[in-house]
């Protein structure tokens, strides 16, 4: 019947098509392939993390962080106890503002060499010795050097001061840079010898690190920008700039890595993100409008206000003495009663004589409650 025949040519026609086939698509998945593997693994990291602790050992006398408070750079994060310190510090203060030696020497100065001028007036005259001049020489300069005795010891009762001061300063735990508290070890009332107190991280920039294939060594340089995406939603595309790139290859995974900052000036994005980096995209620097201008998470914005109906803004019009009203698009407040309005709409057009009751009843009521609200609302002109 014929039927052999068919299906034998069938079968032959498909095996000759099957290379044909194949090739296609081996091609179309190397080309996938290829997409796929120009976005690489990364991990979103803080600029820099610091184990913070006390220069000297103590005990803890007050901790004034606590974990996610923002702290700047030098800001006190925690105090030793330092009883001694301060007393140490007052007394060399006192000793440091002393003059009264100062003044005494310069007094005894000032005397004798008052005394030899007078004993060379009167050697001249011949009514003492020579010696008695050169006593008179002697006191002179025993007393300028008790003057600079005491000047001298004023300048070591200031260093004396200052290094009070330095003393009393290291019972201070001071934070070494911008950044949040991530982690705080202990609390007040133990002794602290070598171990940290508290953990600060810096978040802006935050630090991305990138294990590269060395397939794409030669394509990424330094200040050049790249789009990272991350599991959260909100987040979307963000834009970070490549700031190292290591120049030795790891022989083991035949790789190299990658080092990007990426702007975080609200702090809202989180550090320890896994995320998505593209090298072989091309992508602009942003615009210099400041840096809260990079990488600023979209606020998700309200529902658009209605209009308000024509019957009601005319009624308020009329209700309201004015000659003339301009609505002010730009003041909040009038969005909270548009929005309340256009809520109470429904059963406002179910009668029209409820209608201006109402209007009447609200325009009244906000102008004697706020009037404010309705200059806001409305500008008069």
């Amino acid at each position: 019947m014929g039927f052999p025949d068919v299906q034998e040519s069938t079968v032959r026609n498909s095996l000759m098509s099957l290379p044909v086939q194949l090739a296609a698509v081996s091609i179309l998945l190397g080309l996938n392939a290829s997409v796929h593997a120009q976005a690489v693994g990364c991990l979103v990291e803080p600029d820099r993390v610091a184990d913070v602790g006390a220069q000297i050992p103590g005990v803890l006398d007050r901790l004034l962080v606590e974990r996610g408070d923002t702290v700047r750079g030098g800001q006190v994060l925690a105090r030793l106890s330092a009883q001694v310190e301060r007393a140490s510090v007052s007394v060399a203060e006192v000793r440091s503002q002393a003059e009264a030696e100062y003044r005494q020497a310069l007094a005894a100065s000032e005397l004798a060499n008052s005394k030899l001028e007078r004993a060379r007036h009167l050697l001249k005259q011949e009514f003492i010795s020579s010696q008695a001049l050169d006593q008179a020489v002697a006191e002179a300069r025993m007393a300028d050097q008790r003057v600079a005795q005491a000047r001298e010891a004023q300048r070591v009762s200031r260093k004396e001061y200052q290094l009070s001061t330095a003393q009393l300063g290291q019972k201070e735990i001071r934070s070494p840079f911008d950044g949040i508290v991530i982690e705080r070890y202990l609390t007040e009332g133990e002794h602290i010898e070598r171990q940290p107190v508290v953990r600060v991280a810096r978040i802006n920039p935050l630090r991305v690190e990138a294990i590269v294939p060395v397939t794409q060594f030669g394509q990424i340089a330094a200040g050049q920008w790249v789009k990272i995406k991350t599991d959260l939603t909100q987040l979307k595309e963000l834009t970070a700039k490549v700031v190292l790139v290591d120049r030795v290859v790891d022989p083991a995974s035949n790789s190299f890595r990658v080092r990007m900052s990426l702007p975080n000036p609200t702090h809202s994005i989180p550090s320890g993100l896994r995320c998505k980096v593209d090298f072989a995209a091309k992508v602009s620097p942003p615009a210099e409008d400041g840096p809260s201008a990079v990488n600023r998470v979209p606020v998700p914005s309200s529902a658009k206000a209605p209009q308000l109906p024509d019957a009601v803004v005319s009624h308020v019009r009329a209700v309201i003495p004015s000659s003339r009203w301009v609505i002010n698009h730009q003041a909040p407040e009038r969005k909270l009663v548009m929005q309340y309005l256009a809520s109470r709409e429904p059963r406002l057009s179910m009668s029209r004589q409820l209608l201006p009751q109402t209007v009447t009843h609200l325009a009244r009521l906000a102008e004697r409650a706020q009037p404010h609200t309705v200059r806001q609302l409305y500008s008069l002109r």
